[in-house]
């Protein structure tokens, strides 16, 4: 496994994002303890990882217009998950789970534009190597796929984590393509961003290809993520 592909990528919407808080299992910027007590009932893993301190929460403040926060976002989540990588087979390596905050606003979008894109083109990426990614708006009330209403966050956040290849690709059902790949998912260290571009305008274009026909606009793709679980 290689990071050199993030590292040498230009990155000229550096500060988009502004850290407020390294990783932790205990932000102090956002009350987010209560949230995720609650949604123990909704996800088999959780409560172990919490107990573990496994589960942890970076988080940024948004600093620039929505290009370039985006942008910093799909960075944030890479680090995350080449971070994750060499933990995954590890003791408890399926228990981990790297959270990515946003708090902050931008200018004529909304969180969930904002997660969109970012989310879309890492899911595809890191999908193949057993790496997880959702996306959750803060205030948004979701639905399990048995119907009960689960807790809206108190704060949007991109989780990271392990795939898990017996329940994951069910919640993938409109992106068979992509389910395939997590159902084969063999990290063998490859380096993700070997054939795709470096800039997140190019990196956009590259991955509509990879949407779905009937989808919502391009501009702001809303792939599905698992409602029914925290770490989904």
């Amino acid at each position: 496994m290689t990071t050199d592909g993030i590292s040498a990528a230009p990155r000229p919407t550096a500060g988009a994002l502004r850290l407020i808080e390294a990783s932790t299992a205990r932000p102090r910027s956002v009350d987010i303890s209560h949230y995720a007590r609650q949604m123990t009932d909704h996800c088999p893993y959780l409560a172990p990882s919490l107990r573990r301190g496994l589960t942890s929460w970076t988080v940024y403040q948004a600093d620039g217009d929505a290009e370039a926060v985006e942008a910093e976002l799909f960075y944030a989540g890479a680090q995350a998950a080449e971070w994750l990588r060499p933990l995954l087979n590890r003791p408890h390596g399926l228990l981990r789970c790297e959270n990515i905050v946003l708090l902050g606003e931008v200018s004529g979008a909304r969180h969930r534009d904002l997660l969109a894109w970012p989310h879309w083109v890492l899911k595809n990426l890191y999908g193949p190597v057993g790496v997880m990614f959702g996306k959750f708006s803060a205030g948004e009330k979701k639905v399990t796929m048995a119907g009960h209403r689960i807790p809206a966050p108190p704060a949007s956040f991109l989780p990271v984590r392990a795939a898990v290849r017996r329940r994951d690709p069910r919640f993938l059902s409109a992106t068979p393509d992509l389910a395939a790949a997590l159902i084969a998912a063999d990290d063998d260290g490859r380096d993700v961003f070997e054939h795709i571009p470096t800039e997140w305008t190019e990196i956009r274009t590259w991955a509509r290809h990879l949407l779905p026909p009937a989808k919502p606009s391009p501009s702001s793709p809303d792939t599905p993520a698992n409602p029914s679980r925290f770490r989904s």
